[in-house]
């Protein structure tokens, strides 16, 4: 009985690391090559603690869908990812996440005021799993949402000036 709920939990969506077609954090720039051949590697262009290097692809299937995808790395090592896909597509690549990474932590549609501007609405979603997080954004004004999955303290570094 104990080892069935044991293996139940380790199988569940929430107990694997968060990842893109199978390349999760922690993986290595030669699991990007392998899941995604036409990737462009290259130095990051500026000096940072939280990335040394970042790959680019830009049409990936995603949840279904087309998107664009960016790793950063430091050391061989993946410490974030950004996935870009088109706002027609949020609730497809929305439902996807929640079974793939399991349900949120939150889930919230943000009204922004502005004086003498539109309200901006943002929809969010959140997931953690220790130091790790992700956080699919889209502003329903714009084209384009984001699902951003990073390691640590990797968004206050990656453009902190050095």
């Amino acid at each position: 009985m104990r080892w069935s709920f044991l293996f139940l939990i380790l199988l569940s969506p929430a107990a694997h690391a968060f990842d893109a077609n199978g390349v999760a954090l922690g993986g290595k720039e030669s699991d990007v090559k392998a899941k995604f051949p036409s990737v462009r590697c290259k130095p990051l262009e500026w000096r940072s603690d939280a990335a040394d290097r970042r790959c680019d692809d830009v049409k990936i299937p995603f949840a279904g869908v087309q998107a664009r995808i960016t790793f950063f790395l430091r050391n061989n090592e993946i410490q974030a990812f950004d996935v870009r896909f088109d706002m027609k597509d949020l609730e497809r690549v929305s439902a996807f996440l929640k079974t793939h990474y399991g349900k949120p932590l939150a889930e919230a549609t943000e009204v922004i005021s502005r004086p003498d501007k539109e309200d901006r609405k943002v929809y969010k979603l959140r997931w953690e799993q220790g130091a790790d997080r992700a956080i699919l954004s889209a502003q329903l004004e714009k084209k384009t949402a984001t699902l951003e999955v990073q390691r640590g303290n990797f968004e206050q570094e990656i453009y902190r000036v050095r």
